[in-house]
């Protein structure tokens, strides 16, 4: 038994067929025989819904596999999904009916793609269903960022290499760091166990007997089905053939299409409510894997008039004290890749990206003039030293390149967590208690009551701030200061804070106070599933290190008082004018036990990638990743004179319009 379509199954409606009755070829000694080339063209029609029925057509199978999957790829409801070979399109359906957005279906089967449209249409789904064969994908390259092969529709191919083509093609379709789930059946399993022969009745009037054999050379499992309509006699004697792939020659066969990444995830056992033969179907595998490639170049219009950008990042290639391997890793190329894709979304820009620091100055220097402006995205700061952020800007100033983001004094001021303290205060603007220690202070005194926090006073990304941190009496304050120290090789001042205990706020800000700005959704910090025991505190683990408990912290929506509100964005607004914040910044806070709120830090150029504070506070204000990154290039624009107010104007009305 057969799930879905196969890649390429184009077959003609055949409901007229059953008016006809067949001649059976009798006994045949060699299966293999009598397998055409191109088997999967006419098999996959109304037949097919009957004899395959109690597993292709039982929701209550469908909503568990869609459940499984989407648990294993950790699909998310604004992910591009491609369901390759999706028959009459079940999987994609129930995917569109929880709410999933982009979802497209493509078999080769005129009958199925069109008994999923009717299904679709009659639901009020949005799904797009097309009539394609897998080896050669209409679609353009980077376009889904997730495409499945489910329920056994890989590996109908009289070749191999046609099999790879599908790979290759679903390869290039995908993002970079696009992901790839195939449902096969287990071939090593069906070698061993396949029925021989046996026969099952399908409904009142039809049964199927089936007879199977493997191929000469033992790849592929033959299969015989003559179906009998007890009325009208045999009405179709056909035969078929599924390559048996093990998880050794699929791995070999990912790799060859240069996917990476491969990883098996158990076996579905498949039942139904017929408890008959289920053949192919009885036991699969499921395998992933992630495709890892440049973007494609994006083809320009010759006359289209674009603003030429210049994105600025940190090195990969080379070592960042602030990261936990000290080297970017996969993560960190996963969110420049993602950064990319949205970027590309963006209307009348053209992209270059620059993150050689070795040759960042002459880079820029030949680019004068060039260019409209540098998106400074390298918030890792010059050769990935967190001390030189400033140093970036500093660079284009002198070069007399306009940028995004704040100028070095902001930058320097905001690094420095003891002196936004005192501007803050000058302002009137409250701050948690705290004493400053110098790397030669051997003591110190508190001035407030314990518990508090140990935080180095200059970095960001939570540098060297854990659990660890937070300290209940002098010598476990004490112990947290050699930890920061030593753990993390950090020899400037330390400060010791009053720990608050109320919510955790985050507030961000994009544009350019007072003119022309938008403050997003206040969020704060979820804690409820940290053990009780450990200190609430967003910090290092939670950013950096995917094992810790802190990992799995969320940012919702800030429940506050109308009062507490109004006074947080104000005093933002007032610390974003006063520190010379540009085009973008986050302002964190936290409630102390009576729900007073306190002044954390100052971020200018805060964290930019698509998971980020920034990102999620964005997406509560209906903003895409993209759309939030467009904001800030807007905002540097009209700051910048490149797009007036009038001009933005106009855009907007031209927008609702």
């Amino acid at each position: 038994m057969s799930e879905k379509t196969t890649p390429t199954s184009k077959s003609s409606q055949t409901s007229k067929s059953e008016k006809q009755q067949v001649k059976p070829l009798g006994p045949v000694k060699d299966l293999e025989e009598h397998v055409p080339p191109d088997w999967w063209r006419r098999i996959f029609n109304y037949l097919y819904l009957k004899t395959d029925g109690d597993v292709v057509d039982d929701q209550n199978i469908t909503r568990y596999e869609v459940d499984l999957f989407s648990s294993i790829l950790k699909l998310s409801q604004d992910d591009r999904i491609l369901d390759l070979c999706c028959g009459q399109g079940r999987h994609s359906l129930e995917l569109a009916r929880r709410g999933f957005k982009f979802v497209e279906g493509l078999d080769r089967s005129n009958y199925l793609i069109q008994k999923a449209k009717a299904q679709a249409k009659k639901e009020g789904l949005t799904i797009r269903f097309r009539e394609g064969d897998a080896r050669k994908l209409p679609y353009s390259p980077d376009t889904f960022d997730v495409v499945i092969i489910l329920g056994n529709s890989f590996g109908y191919f009289e070749t191999i290499h046609d099999d790879l083509r599908v790979l290759k093609e679903l390869s290039r379709v995908l993002k970079p760091w696009g992901k790839v789930l195939i449902d096969v059946a287990d071939g090593e399993y069906m070698k061993k166990n396949f029925q021989p022969r046996s026969w099952e009745w399908v409904d009142k009037k039809h049964f199927v007997v089936r007879e199977r054999s493997l191929s000469a050379d033992e790849q592929r499992l033959i299969s015989r089905e003559i179906i009998t309509n007890i009325e009208k006699g045999s009405i179709a004697d056909q035969f078929y053939a599924e390559r048996l792939y093990t998880k050794e020659s699929l791995t070999s066969l990912l790799q060859q299409a240069g996917l990476s990444d491969i990883a098996f995830h158990g076996e579905i056992l498949t039942d139904s409510q017929r408890h008959q033969d289920l053949g192919m179907m009885e036991r699969r595998i499921i395998v992933t894997s992630v495709v890892r490639k440049e973007w494609t170049p994006v083809r320009k219009k010759p006359k289209e008039e674009l603003k030429h950008i210049v994105v600025v990042m940190g090195d990969s290639t080379k070592s960042d004290a602030v990261k936990p391997g000290k080297m970017f890793d996969e993560d960190d190329l996963y969110t420049i890749d993602q950064l990319k894709d949205a970027l590309r979304e963006l209307k009348g820009y053209q992209f270059t990206y620059l993150n050689n620091h070795e040759t960042l100055i002459q880079d820029l220097m030949k680019m004068r003039g060039k260019i409209d402006y540098v998106f400074n995205l390298c918030d890792e700061g010059f050769y990935n030293d967190p001390r030189k952020e400033l140093h970036i800007a500093a660079l284009l100033e002198t070069l007399n390149i306009p940028y995004t983001g704040s100028n070095p004094q902001a930058l320097a001021h905001c690094y420095d967590k003891s002196l936004v303290r005192g501007v803050a205060k000058e302002m009137g603007i409250p701050v948690p208690d705290a004493i400053f220690i110098k790397p030669e202070d051997k003591a110190f005194e508190l001035t407030f009551k314990f518990p508090g926090i140990v935080k180095p006073n200059f970095g960001d990304s939570s540098f060297g701030i854990t659990q660890k941190c937070v300290v209940h009496n002098s010598e476990e304050a004490l112990n947290a200061i050699a930890y920061v120290r030593e753990t993390f090789g950090y020899n400037k001042p330390i400060l010791i804070e009053e720990y608050l205990t109320g919510k955790d706020l985050s507030v961000g800000i994009i544009g350019n106070p007072p003119e022309s700005y938008t403050v997003l959704p206040i969020t704060e910090e979820d804690y409820s599933v940290l053990p009780a025991e450990l200190p609430k505190i967003c910090g290092y683990e939670a950013k950096w290190l995917s094992e810790s408990p802190y990992w799995n912290i969320k940012s919702i929506p800030a429940e506050l008082p109308e009062k507490t509100k109004n006074f947080v964005i104000k005093a933002c607004l007032m610390l974003f004018e006063r520190l010379e914040v540009r085009d973008y910044g986050r302002f964190d806070w936290r409630l102390n036990a009576e729900g007073q709120p306190k002044l954390l830090e100052v971020n200018p150029n805060p964290g930019w990638c698509w998971d980020g504070h920034l990102a999620k506070m964005s997406k509560y204000a209906g903003m895409s990743y993209a759309e939030m990154l467009g904001a800030i290039l807007r905002a540097a624009e009209q700051r910048i004179g490149l797009r007036t107010i009038d001009e933005k104007k106009e855009e907007e009305a031209a927008t609702k319009a």
